[in-house]
This record gives structure tokens, C-alpha cells and sequence, in this order.
């Protein structure tokens, strides 16, 4: 008979779902949450499981812009992704010169 020990974690996050801030902690065995402690709201709860299952992040920055008042304008997804993939997307995203004119809300890089 095999006895395989069961793997504990315990992770703390900062929640940045509403003003409240609380200090969040997931329990996991085996990397499956048990519990989910210390929010105040839904939204919180929510947090602490996507931050645990996969890391999520909104990403805002400039890009270069030719022929334009401005060397730089701002650019952002338009839905969180995956933490994994954000420095890739900045390293693209710092490759791009846009040429003038450029529209709010514009595509300038398209899901790879």
C-alpha cells in the first residue's frame, strides 16, 4: 500500500476587487481550495479563487506614434490576461510604431 501525502499550501492576496483591500488567504490541498478566509464581499471571494487558479492582469502602457501631437499614446486590453503572458504583450507592445491618425479604440495589436 502507497500513501501519498497530501500537499498543503496556504496563499495570502492583497483583493483588488473593491476599495475594501482586505487581506485574503486561500487554503489548497493538492491544489484544490478547501477555503476561501478574510473578504467582505462576493467579489472578494471571486478574487482569491481566479488569483489562485490563474492569475489574471488588465494591462495598461503607451505605444509609439508617428506623425502625431504626441510621441506616445495610451493603449490597454481589453480584458484581463493571463500573468504569464503580460511581459510578452509589453515586449509587442514596445515593438509597435502606429501611424496617425489613430482612433479611440483602435485595435493596435491583435490577440496572438
Amino acid at each position: 500500500m502507497t500513501t501519498q501525502q497530501e500537499e498543503h499550501t496556504l496563499s495570502h492576496y492583497l483583493c483588488i476587487g473593491c476599495p475594501m483591500g482586505c487581506r485574503l488567504e486561500v487554503e489548497a490541498e493538492d491544489g484544490e481550495i478547501v477555503e476561501v478566509r478574510g473578504f467582505s464581499c462576493q467579489r472578494g471571494e471571486k478574487y482569491a479563487k481566479q488569483e489562485f487558479v490563474e492569475p489574471r492582469r488588465m494591462v495598461t502602457t503607451t505605444v509609439k506614434i508617428n506623425h502625431s501631437l504626441w510621441a506616445r499614446i495610451p493603449v490597454k486590453t481589453v480584458d484581463a490576461i493571463s500573468k504569464e503572458k503580460v511581459q510578452a504583450l509589453c515586449d509587442a507592445l514596445h515593438r509597435i510604431q502606429l501611424e496617425a491618425p489613430v482612433e479611440m479604440g483602435d485595435v493596435v495589436l491583435e490577440d496572438a
